[in-house]
This record gives C-alpha cells, structure tokens and sequence, in this order.
C-alpha cells in the first residue's frame, strides 16, 4: 500500500472497445516525483483496469506507455480531466516497475488501485465517466 497527499490528475481511459471508459488517477511520489503513482479508481459499475494489461495491447514497453498516459494526461488534459489539489490518496500496489531511462523524470512506476480520501470527489468521478458513456446503471 502506498499513501500521499498530493497533485492527483483524474482522467478517462477507454479499455473497453468500443464505449467502456474507466477512470485512471496518476500523481507522483518520492523525491522530486521520481515515482509516478497510476491506479484506476473504482466505479462499481464499471470493470476494473488493469493498466500493465491494457498497455500490453497497445506496445510491449508497457511501463513506459502507462508512463507517458499519466503523464500526458496532466500536461494535455482531456475534456472533463479532474486537477485536484492537496488530495489524499492510497494505492493498493498491484505492481511495480522500472522503465528502460528515466521517462519524463520517472525512475519507478507504481500501479492498482487508487483510492481518493475526500468522499466529495467520487461524485465528481462519475459525472466524468457519465458524461463519456451516459448514465452507468444502464453500463
């Protein structure tokens, strides 16, 4: 289990092809962010991520592809994207990598299952789900 307070970037991702989006979460850890933190956020209706899996599909370098899709999230973010400041977190670790170089200052990668503290955020998380895929009852 990993814990921080922190800049949290909340995004969807497609991972189901063709209109199943999931809610991804990256921060950052260690000193100067060395280590970034990507976990998907659970929304019960909506089947889990597994990133390591999902990047598998797309590249074999899949820590640098989980990598650059926090990241990029933060620097380019998507419509709806959630910038939370001093927001607490907890990641249950469902693994742990290192890329090839040093990828956009990041010498480890840390991915599972984030939880956001703040009980006001999840509303906020679902609207940015709903708003891709509609009303998730009927998901």
């Amino acid at each position: 289990m990993l814990t921080g307070t922190g800049r949290v970037t909340v995004f969807p991702l497609l991972h189901l092809w063709p209109d199943i989006y999931g809610a991804v979460a990256y921060t950052t850890t260690g000193h100067f962010g060395v280590e970034a933190v990507v976990g998907y956020v659970p929304v019960p209706e909506v089947p889990d991520i597994h990133l390591m899996d999902a990047a598998a599909r797309h590249t074999a370098h899949t820590t640098e592809w989980v990598l650059c899709t926090g990241w990029s999230s933060r620097v380019v973010p998507k419509p709806g994207t959630l910038d939370l400041r001093d927001t607490e977190w907890a990641l249950e670790v469902d693994g742990s990598s290192k890329p090839e170089k040093v990828v956009y200052g990041h010498q480890q990668l840390h991915v599972g299952r984030m939880t956001l503290k703040d009980p006001e955020i999840m509303p906020r998380v679902r609207g940015l789900l709903e708003a891709r895929m509609g009303d998730l009852a009927t998901v």
